[in-house]
């Protein structure tokens, strides 16, 4: 049976931040329970209607990529058990697959995205300036076109309820410094060269994704939060791509399509969702996972 959390609810850990989708609690010995819960962000804007299991998806995806990627970059799962944090009471079934013990990190102030396809905002901004961040584009570029080589595309980190947006690399060595901006943006190329090439071996285009960063106690870089989700990627199955459309996808760009048919000014509260478009958004991500990673959703 698929198990519903809107908010994460663990008498006697403290509540230390409620984001977008994850609720983060804190833990003895400088660690975190992160917990993935079922709500659905859109335009930076959460919405009233969560989707069933999507946290468990969610985690278990991250979990896959980050053991996948661990010769490129340290992430912050700590390997303890869910269950062993948890608050006496808890429904441990509701919480194991969908929360992780991380490392307590240093966060920096950016969110690191990796372009392989010109669609989204970079579109916008191409169509607009044909630069996409700063970076000049050739002329003549198509939606959805992939690009020679992916890029690297910082944004802001906003704050809920408002939104990122798209900055020059100068300015993210202004917020965190010319050294570890060059890290970061190299290790976000190499975890997404990667990631595509496995992803192309069983049918679906990786058109861009958006990592987070943090430093550990040693000043080490660390990859956290989630990795190569259906909230943080575009997934397009290869079979339907096609250059000059925005392609159909496993991730969240079904919910923004239908978003863009109502008359919403994509401030908050957002509208509510019917249920097609819950069960819709449901299968895409459980087809990614099974896609991806070999995992069966049904089983979770």
């Amino acid at each position: 049976m698929t198990r519903t959390l809107h908010t994460a609810d663990l008498p006697g850990l403290e509540l230390i931040h409620r984001g977008k989708v994850r609720d983060v609690f804190a833990l003895p010995g400088e660690r975190l329970l992160m917990v993935a819960s079922d709500r659905l962000s859109a335009f930076d804007v959460v919405l009233p209607d969560p989707i069933p299991g999507k946290g468990e998806l969610l985690c278990q995806m991250s979990n896959f990529w980050f053991a996948r990627t661990a010769h490129l970059i340290a992430n912050h799962l700590t390997g303890d058990s869910v269950a062993s944090v948890l608050p006496a009471g808890v429904d441990v079934a509701l919480y194991a697959r969908r929360s992780v013990v991380v490392k307590r990190l240093r966060q920096l102030p950016v969110e690191a995205i990796a372009r392989g396809y010109l669609i989204g905002s970079g579109w916008t901004d191409y169509r607009a300036s044909g630069r996409l961040c700063g970076i000049e584009l050739p002329a003549g570029l198509r939606q959805a076109e992939r690009l020679a080589e992916p890029i690297f595309t910082p944004s802001s980190k906003a704050a809920i309820g408002d939104h990122d947006e798209n900055i020059g690399f100068d300015a993210m060595v202004a917020l965190i410094g010319g050294e570890l901006a060059e890290q970061v943006r190299a290790t976000t190329l190499a975890i997404y060269r990667y990631a595509a090439a496995h992803a192309q071996q069983r049918g679906i285009l990786i058109a861009d994704t958006k990592l987070e960063f943090g430093l550990d106690a040693d000043g080490a870089l660390t990859v956290m939060d989630e990795m190569l989700t259906p909230d943080s990627s575009r997934f397009w199955p290869a079979e339907d791509y096609r250059v000059g459309i925005s392609p159909p996808s496993y991730d969240k760009q079904f919910v923004r399509d239908y978003l863009e048919t109502l008359d919403w000014d994509k401030t908050a509260p957002g509208p509510r969702l019917p249920a097609e478009v819950i069960e819709g958004t449901r299968l895409r991500y459980a087809t990614a996972l099974a896609r991806l990673t070999g995992l069966d959703a049904a089983a979770l």
